[in-house]
């Protein structure tokens, strides 16, 4: 069942949903091992964006601040040491469709660093965001998320209440709305149809980013929660949840995840770059490669990393009191 809660007073910017305060169950035991475990966490009310950010209004912040993102200046090499000099220009992660079937093991077969790639060129220097300023903003980074979330007077959402917002009051679904990916054959999601990487069939009307909006909204009002673009959190990422404690005492109210130093793969010790806990799937994601386009899926992005599925959205947390 979903909760219908009212919000408490006018929302403190426009186009802002109330996400009540409530305890659900936050991650799964059903899927990757990185959601898991299952436990019980409360949240206090908040506000949040009803869409991600659009390239319309991050192209206000920008006029407004002069900003400029970190995919628009070329790395600095005391950043990267023994990187080749040649190397280190500004771009940014881009998508790129291979002509058929390749080894899923090895992500350089589909994704490529393109030089002059960002916000303003989301699929290389030579494109534009010309038609596209209902689509959310991608190729920002956790810098230019931050950046933008104070210009607007808002913060980042920690994932224990992205996950609540993005459940929209349906406790224990496998999807945003309900338990069948497509139910009726109604796609409810900008995700991926046919084989991935090279397969798309786009049977939900689109390739790459949509519109925010273009499919139904969840329980809470909120749209694109789920597929379209990943989300950039406040938390930084551990490998797993918590273990849950027993009794209603023991359950964590307004958890934040994490600190930078536990987000640094140790496997990876050559590129100690911190990551923070992206949600929510993006158009990319697919039945065969990356069944993320659930509210309990989460995954890792360094700090340092822009793409052309990643974006965000805000929120306001009413003063405690």
């Amino acid at each position: 069942m979903i909760e219908t809660v009212p919000a408490p007073r006018t929302p403190p910017a426009p186009d802002m949903v109330w996400i009540p305060d409530g305890t659900f169950t936050m991650g799964s035991d059903r899927h990757y091992p990185e959601e898991a475990p299952a436990h019980r966490v409360s949240v206090d009310g908040f506000w949040m964006d009803r869409a991600p950010v659009t390239n319309a209004q991050f192209a206000r912040f920008v006029e407004e601040t002069g900003y400029v993102t970190l995919a628009e200046k070329a790395p600095d090499p005391r950043d990267y040491p023994g990187a080749r000099p040649e190397l280190l220009y500004a771009g940014s992660l881009v998508f790129v469709k291979p002509p058929g079937p390749v080894d899923l093991r090895d992500i350089g077969n589909w994704w490529r660093f393109e030089r002059g790639a960002d916000w303003r060129h989301p699929l290389g220097a030579d494109s534009t965001i010309e038609g596209l300023h209902d689509h959310p903003v991608v190729h920002v980074a956790w810098c230019d998320v931050e950046a933008y979330a104070r210009w607007a007077g808002k913060e980042l959402p920690t994932e224990a209440e992205w996950e609540r917002a993005a459940r929209g009051g349906l406790e224990g679904a496998a999807y945003a709305w309900g338990d069948e990916l497509v139910p009726g054959g109604r796609h409810m999601a900008n995700t991926w149809q046919g084989e991935f990487p090279w397969q798309n069939l786009a049977e939900d009307g689109f390739e790459r980013t949509s519109p925010v909006g273009a499919f139904p909204p969840n329980g809470y009002g909120l749209v694109d929660m789920i597929g379209n673009v990943w989300e950039w959190t406040a938390d930084w990422y551990r490998p797993r949840h918590p273990a849950e404690k027993h009794g209603a005492c023991c359950v964590p109210r307004n958890p934040r995840g994490g600190a930078a130093d536990e987000s640094i793969d140790p496997a990876l010790p050559d590129i100690p770059i911190p990551r923070k806990v992206l949600k929510g799937g993006s158009h990319l994601c697919a039945p065969n490669y990356c069944r993320r386009y659930r509210p309990a899926a989460r995954f890792p992005q360094p700090i340092d990393t822009s793409t052309c599925h990643v974006g965000f959205r805000c929120v306001v947390r009413p003063p405690p009191g």
